[in-house]
């Protein structure tokens, strides 16, 4: 498996997986699919402060994480909200873990204090997953969206990535 940094071309499958996401199921709260053009944009547009990762395996497309704004004030600099996307021929055999470990390795090496993720309710799977790397519960939001003829639950989780450190400068990501 190969984890490396988002490329241009790669917004033709990573648009068709998040797609698959957006119209078959309530992890992705999205109601309206994107282009690859709409996510490349995206990306460009913050990819300076923002990791944004794909995994290959055997040269395929396996998936994608990201990190992205959390909250827009100030003080929130320090904590982005982060997510993770794998195709079905992966599933459970490490590739969204070994996408989430290196994105955390980035997000500390540029001064990121701690890390968010929401998960849409329920998602055992997402849950183990992301208490496996050490992400405490920290709250839920009841009836967040309505999304496939429903209301979903939305639970956060949270990751301290430098215990006790003070911020300092926010880095451009390095490989």
């Amino acid at each position: 498996m190969l984890v490396r940094p988002a490329r241009e071309i790669d917004f033709e499958p990573i648009a068709k997986l998040t797609n698959y996401f957006i119209r078959e199921t309530t992890i992705h709260f999205g109601t309206v699919e994107l282009s690859a053009s709409e996510l490349r944009e995206q990306w460009q547009a913050s990819r300076d402060r923002y990791p944004f990762l794909v995994a290959e395996v055997d040269g395929r497309f396996a998936g994608y994480c990201k990190a992205y704004q959390w909250r827009s004030r100030e003080a929130y600099q320090w904590t982005p909200e982060c997510g993770v996307y794998v195709e079905d021929f992966v599933r459970r055999r490490g590739v969204a873990r070994a996408l989430y470990l290196r994105l955390f390795d980035v997000l500390a090496r540029q001064g990121f204090h701690s890390v968010v993720a929401g998960i849409a309710l329920p998602n055992e799977p997402s849950v183990r997953l992301h208490e496996s790397l050490g992400f405490a519960a920290s709250g839920t939001v009841k009836d967040a969206g309505w999304k496939l003829g429903r209301w979903v639950d939305v639970g956060f989780w949270q990751k301290i990535l430098a215990p006790g450190a003070a911020p300092k400068p926010l880095e451009k990501p390095r490989d």
